[in-house]
């Protein structure tokens, strides 16, 4: 049960239906970053890393919200991207975007975390000043969204599926235009 009296529906949207003021320029973040075209990142790759800082954060709705996004956007299933939350090293995705995952799991420690050598690492595997931003920027949205979800302890649909039966939906329609209520 949630600490206040928010609307039921599962994770991020009962916070965000209570308080439509802030859930605007919230969704609005959230499609600058994992939407906007205007990126060399994949859509599926910035929902990768959104999902797997939610992981490290143990954060079930958005880890398989995003997840499942990640999953419609790269083509794979749940046994793919949860095998690139529990140990991305081993998994065969590129090593820029293993780069930039580590990157994102020092960012969800704090920022001091991230190191020159990282950077650098990335760098020389191909990422650009603009996808290190983002990785980072990404990484440190989804820890306060993730902090929103569970910190006034919402509810989240535990069917796995529920979220790969939405994703498609999502996809389509954005973070922008979805009306809260359904």
């Amino acid at each position: 049960m949630a600490h206040i009296n928010l609307p039921d529906l599962p994770g991020i949207r009962g916070p965000m239906a209570f308080s439509p003021a802030t859930a605007k320029p919230l969704n609005e973040l959230a499609e600058m970053l994992l939407r906007n075209d205007n990126n060399s990142l994949s859509r599926g790759e910035r929902e990768l890393i959104g999902a797997y800082v939610s992981s490290l954060n143990d954060c079930f709705f958005c880890q398989n919200v995003h997840g499942a996004l990640a999953g419609h956007y790269l083509n794979c299933g749940i046994p793919e991207i949860d095998a690139i939350k529990k140990d991305y090293a081993s998994t065969d995705i590129s090593d820029k975007m293993k780069s930039l995952l580590s990157i994102a799991a020092s960012v969800q420690k704090g920022g001091k975390y991230v190191k020159k050598e990282q950077i650098e690492a990335a760098k020389k595997l191909g990422a650009s000043d603009k996808e290190i931003h983002d990785t980072v920027l990404i990484a440190a949205a989804f820890c306060m969204f993730n902090r929103y979800v569970d910190g006034l302890a919402t509810w989240a649909p535990e069917d796995r599926n529920y979220y790969v039966n939405r994703a498609p939906q999502r996809a389509e329609e954005g973070y922008i235009d979805f009306d809260l209520y359904k």
